[in-house]
């Protein structure tokens, strides 16, 4: 396909059915914005009228967890049933009322539960736990409570779509739970579930075939997936890619590519300085995979800061979508900026201690000034949720106060970031 005449604006129809507007997408940022019984609140129904105003072509939200009682961090919202209904339904239409499309992150933490916010014991392909001090060991998920979980996907997109949402996204990057089963080092299973490459992609395969025979066939389903985790012994960029070819043929419609985990967090805003300079942190990978994915579209998201560079990565067929997140937590309107009034850059502040270069190479220091700038940003999604203005100004003074309110110390964690700002 001759993409050398793509453009920002260009549409993009997806396999689904559904034409995406333009091919700048609002990557999932967590909000932390549910109420006490993890439904929505209606701080997401302001926040997301902005970006559904921002003239996005499509908007992901963040982390949505298929079990209360494991979650990522404290205000996900939970959907397990149809009890938030008409929550969600508001939610929805705040964002599609401004022409943007909009698909619910769906997860699973697995063995990366937050044990501020969830009581029960972790659990996970295999008892191996995180390599962070203080954090609970997992135990081992039997035959039955995979199977469980598969159809807890499944039954969050049904009712996803009977509330209004477009599509789902399922996240199987960061070191959550799908990406703990393609994981060699955190599932080392000998059933079916685990041992070789293939039977360690069965878990993520089952939950795709089981949304895609719940939903309707115009409704869609995409999947967040790491390039690598960046561990040695881990997922690596060569199963990536096997599991991207798997995936071509599972009619999938979107694939978004990023990398990490909390053990090794690409995805934190950690990238060297040549890396930001090429803008787009995973897009050498999309380039390889590009032939694996077959005609499913691919995302990346990571980086993105000019008009030129978008622009370039798409006219480069190495990506369909440019996905943007910390931008959009800053200038909710973002999209606009770029389509409409002729924006070159966007804006993207980089929080940190200020310390001296010596003693920002630590890694302590470097996991601190990460989990600050990730806590920064969510105090925007907090200010727009509450019905005000993103403040560029805002000191890290005022962030570490209401980080500690909201989450506790335990926010300044390395393991912190979760799907957050890129």
């Amino acid at each position: 396909m001759d993409s050398s005449n793509v453009s920002l604006s260009s549409p993009l129809a997806l396999a689904c059915g559904q034409v995406l507007p333009n091919r700048l997408m609002k990557s999932a940022l967590s909000e932390g914005l549910a109420t006490d019984d993890h439904g929505p609140d209606t701080r997401l129904e302001r926040l997301y009228s902005r970006w559904g105003a921002g003239g996005f072509g499509l908007v992901v939200t963040g982390n949505v967890m298929v079990d209360r009682d494991h979650l990522g961090e404290p205000g996900n919202v939970v959907v397990e049933d149809d009890r938030h209904r008409d929550e969600l339904t508001r939610w929805a239409k705040a964002t599609r009322d401004g022409g943007t499309p909009i698909w619910m992150q769906i997860n699973h933490p697995g063995r990366q539960a937050n044990p501020l916010a969830t009581k029960a014991r972790p659990v996970a392909p295999s008892a191996i736990a995180l390599n962070i001090p203080g954090l609970p060991s997992p135990r081992e998920l039997t035959d039955t409570e995979i199977h469980d979980i598969v159809e807890r996907f499944a039954a969050t997109s049904v009712v996803a779509e009977s509330s209004g949402f477009d599509g789902v996204q399922i996240h199987g990057a960061h070191g959550y739970l799908v990406s703990q089963f393609l994981s060699p080092l955190s599932n080392t299973r000998t059933d079916a579930w685990g041992g070789d490459a293939d039977r360690r992609m069965r878990f993520l395969l089952d939950v795709v075939r089981a949304i895609r025979s719940a939903v309707s066939p115009g409704f869609a389903v995409g999947i967040k997936l790491n390039s690598a985790d960046f561990q040695r012994g881990g997922f690596s960029e060569h199963e990536s890619q096997a599991v991207v070819e798997r995936l071509a043929h599972e009619h999938i419609d979107l694939i978004e590519i990023s990398g990490g985990s909390y053990e090794s967090p690409a995805m934190m805003g950690t990238a060297s300085d040549s890396t930001r300079a090429r803008e787009a942190y995973f897009l050498e990978y999309a380039r390889t995979v590009r032939h694996a994915a077959g005609s499913v579209p691919l995302a990346v998201t990571g980086g993105f800061r000019t008009r030129a560079g978008m622009t370039e990565a798409l006219r480069s067929g190495d990506c369909d979508v440019v996905g943007l997140g910390r931008p959009a937590a800053i200038t909710p309107t973002a999209g606009a900026a770029l389509l409409d009034d002729g924006a070159e850059t966007l804006a993207a502040p980089s929080v940190s201690l200020k310390l001296p270069a010596k003693l920002r190479s630590a890694p302590a220091v470097k996991a601190l000034d990460g989990a600050l700038d990730l806590q920064w940003h969510t105090d925007q999604l907090h200010l727009m949720g509450a019905g005000k203005d993103p403040d560029p100004d805002r000191s890290i003074l005022r962030t570490v106060v209401t980080t500690v309110r909201r989450n506790g110390v335990d926010a300044f964690r390395s393991k912190r970031g979760g799907d957050r700002r890129r």
